[in-house]
């Protein structure tokens, strides 16, 4: 009699660790789920800031571009203009 009652809770105990077992592992394929998603949304917010910031660049450079070919505009006449004085 004592045998088989140590048999039972024996049983039990493994039961109970393989019904742990099995909801660790539920568990863990969820947590992994969860990261995977939020890595992918993170990795597309990057990937639009980055897009923006990259148009916020190109917008600057074109502004940079056009204020120095104004510069460089201005700065012709100017010189034009002083050859034409020196000139008379």
């Amino acid at each position: 009699m004592r045998k088989s009652f140590h048999a039972v809770v024996a049983l039990g105990a493994v039961l109970a660790l393989a019904a742990c077992s099995e909801k660790t592992q539920d568990a863990a394929a969820t947590t992994a789920e969860s990261a995977a998603s939020d890595a992918a949304a993170n990795v597309n917010g990057a990937a639009d800031t980055m897009a923006g910031a990259a148009e916020d660049v190109g917008t600057a450079a074109s502004d940079a571009a056009a204020g120095a070919v104004s510069a460089i505009d201005s700065g012709a006449a100017k010189v034009s203009e002083s050859a034409s004085e020196a000139a008379n």
